[in-house]
């Protein structure tokens, strides 16, 4: 009796298993079923049942635009003038205040004027002295003269006569040297700004003696506006650019002056406009470059001599410059500048190019592409040389999911159903 249940129960045990297992199987049949199905849908590769990979692209069109190099150099003054004495005394008073403006001509220091007034005063008694001296010298030798033409006086007294009155006329003539010097001496005594400008700190307070000629100047005036901007530019750089404007890649300004914009220490752009003065003729030995000089309006004196800025050269245009968005270039382990293009039959070329600059957020390429030609900008991840693609323009809005109809529907939710 024991052994009988024993066997009913083992039979019961092999049904219930042999039950669940199908179940299971059929399970795993529906989920693989729905699984293969909806990889069907997406496809594998660029040619799936959804088609070629789309990519978004940029059509190359050549257009005009200026070329700038950007170099770095400090602001200095339009002219500059150290103000010193051209004679020596005690400075009786200081007739300006540190840090303003002042004109040409403006008296800004007196040196004590007694000295020179003294001196000044006696060339002025030595002239009237040696004029004196004048008529009696003439008359005696204008008389001489007709003495020895009746032989009553000696040629030798005649020649002493006339002698006399030129030696009269000559101390005249020194007498007013010694006045004028006299006078320029007294003026000097009044030092006056030689240029209009803005006039820094006094080295010197009243009471201070100086000397003629001092090797520290009193004080030195800046005229601010406008001013230069002296940058750095490298030989080779001067010859490439001379280059491309003989090859014609590059023309000329047609104004003839090349534009100049600035980039202030705190990255702002300062707000006037300068033009390219000249580029020094002389090439520094040590660092291989030249001094290029440019001037620029600067009303509201914000540049500052020795404030370091970086300048924004224009060195010429191009009537037909390539310009393409920095993304759609990438570079090869050697780091060659490439680019794919959308060519014939609409596949995937490699492209080497030669990417001379960056304008702004695209490169300037200068071989390699050409007008026509489409450069893929997005998608580049999904694509390799040969594979045909879909080619959208770049930028544009993609293309609306469309929904599925209602059979789809249905039949994708039947067959989500199953699957569960």
């Amino acid at each position: 009796m024991e052994n009988g249940k024993r066997i009913g129960s083992q039979r019961l045990s092999t049904a219930f298993f042999t039950r669940i297992t199908g179940l299971v199987v059929a399970g795993l049949l529906v989920t693989l079923t729905a699984c293969g199905k909806g990889d069907g849908k997406q496809g594998a590769g660029p040619m799936g049942p959804m088609g070629p990979a789309e990519v978004t692209v940029v059509t190359v069109a050549p257009e005009a635009v200026s070329i700038e190099t950007e170099l770095s150099g400090r602001v200095s003054a339009y002219l500059v003038a150290e103000v010193r004495p051209q004679v020596a005394g005690i400075i009786e008073k200081v007739q300006f205040t540190e840090g303003s403006e002042v004109k040409q001509g403006d008296i800004l220091y007196r040196i004590d004027p007694a000295l020179y007034k003294a001196a000044f005063d006696s060339a002025r008694a030595n002239l009237a002295r040696a004029e004196a001296n004048v008529p009696p010298a003439k008359t005696k030798a204008a008389r001489y003269k007709d003495l020895v033409k009746a032989k009553a006086i000696s040629q030798q007294e005649n020649d002493e006569a006339q002698a006399a009155f030129q030696r009269a006329e000559a101390d005249v003539l020194a007498a007013k040297a010694e006045l004028q010097k006299a006078r320029i001496n007294l003026e000097y005594t009044s030092l006056k700004a030689p240029i209009s400008g803005r006039i820094g700190k006094s080295s010197v307070t009243t009471g201070a003696l100086v000397s003629a000629f001092q090797a520290t100047a009193l004080a030195t005036i800046q005229k601010l506006d406008p001013v230069y901007v002296d940058v750095t530019q490298s030989s080779s750089e001067m010859l490439r650019l001379k280059k491309n404007l003989e090859s014609g890649v590059l023309s000329k300004n047609p104004k003839g002056s090349a534009a100049v914009r600035l980039i202030l220490e705190d990255g702002s752009e300062y707000a006037g406009k300068g033009t390219l003065k000249f580029s020094d003729v002389t090439v520094e030995p040590g660092t291989g470059s030249v001094i290029v000089r440019s001037v620029f309006e600067n009303p509201g004196q914000t540049l500052l001599p020795g404030m370091f800025v970086r300048a924004m050269v224009e060195e010429g245009r191009s009537d037909n410059a390539i310009l393409v968005p920095q993304q759609c270039v990438t570079r090869t382990p050697k780091g060659e500048a490439m680019a794919m293009v959308v060519g014939a039959g609409d596949k995937v070329e490699p492209r080497m190019l030669t990417a001379s600059r960056a304008i702004g957020t695209r490169w300037l390429v200068t071989a390699g592409l050409k007008e026509g030609d489409r450069v893929i900008a997005e998608g580049l991840q999904k694509v390799k040389p040969g594979d045909p693609v879909k080619a959208l323009p770049f930028g544009a809005a993609p293309p609306p999911v469309a929904a599925p109809s209602a059979p789809e529907a249905e039949k994708e939710k039947t067959e989500a159903q199953a699957a569960h």
